[in-house]
C-alpha cells in the first residue's frame, strides 16, 4: 500500500466520525469554552470545516493561503460543508499520481504570510492530523455543553446509554 492509498483510507474513515462530532454539538451552545483563554467550540468548527476547504487547494495548486475560518449557520450546517469539502477531497486524492502526492511542494501561507513549504504529502497529513486534534476538542466540549458525545473509534458512554435519556 502507498502512502497515498493509506492517507485515502484514513481519510475516508475519520470522515464520518468528524461530521459525527460536529452535527452532536448543541446549536444553542456554540459559544461554550471551558476557559477565557479556550476557543469556542464555534470557533472551533469554524477552523476544523476551514481545514477540509483549504484540502482541494492543498490537492491542486502549489500554495494555500489558509482559510482560518469558515461561516456556518449551525453545527448541522457545519456537518453538511464538511463532507462536502471532504468528499471533494477525496475526489481529488483519486486524480492524483503518487509523484504528484510525494514530490509536489505547497506553500503554505497564513494571512498571505509564508508559514512553511511542505510536500502535498506532508501537508496534507498536517491537516488531517490538527482536524483529528481539533475534532478531540470538541469531544471535551460536547457534554459541558448539554450534548451526547457521538461514536468515534467505538461506543462511547453516551452512545451506548442513549435510551437513557
Amino acid at each position: 500500500m502507498t502512502n497515498l492509498e493509506f492517507f485515502k483510507s484514513c481519510l475516508t474513515n475519520e470522515l464520518q466520525a468528524t461530521y459525527n462530532m460536529i452535527n452532536s454539538l448543541p446549536a444553542d451552545q456554540m459559544e461554550y469554552k471551558p476557559a477565557e483563554n479556550n476557543r469556542t467550540a464555534n470557533e472551533i468548527t469554524e477552523h476544523i470545516v476551514a481545514h477540509t476547504y483549504d484540502f482541494q487547494i492543498i490537492l491542486t495548486e502549489t500554495k494555500c493561503d489558509e482559510l482560518l475560518i469558515h461561516p456556518f449557520e449551525g453545527p448541522e450546517d457545519a456537518a453538511n460543508y464538511l463532507k462536502k469539502y471532504w468528499d471533494m477531497g477525496i475526489e481529488k486524492l483519486n486524480e492524483l499520481s503518487n509523484d504528484d502526492w510525494n514530490n509536489t511542494f505547497v506553500e503554505l501561507l497564513v494571512h498571505g504570510n509564508s508559514f512553511a513549504t511542505l510536500s502535498r504529502c506532508d501537508l496534507m497529513w498536517f491537516y488531517f492530523f490538527d482536524i483529528i486534534h481539533h475534532r478531540g476538542q470538541l469531544s471535551s466540549y460536547i457534554r459541558p455543553m448539554g450534548g451526547k458525545n457521538p461514536i468515534v473509534y467505538g461506543y462511547s458512554f453516551d452512545s451506548q446509554n442513549s435510551s437513557e435519556s
